[in-house]
């Protein structure tokens, strides 16, 4: 990985940590149903 690490600080309602999937020519992340059409932000852990 190339970067440097930075730190952030975040509230919200809710918080899932997943491992991203393949999807077609991308990667993935599933999140809950009722997070449908809301505001949702990922973030690089590794």
């Amino acid at each position: 990985m190339t970067g440097k690490l930075i730190q952030m600080r975040m509230e919200g309602y809710e918080v899932v940590e997943k491992k991203a999937e393949k999807g077609g020519n991308s990667a993935r992340i599933y999140v809950p149903k009722h997070w449908l059409g809301k505001k949702v932000r990922a973030v690089l852990l590794e």
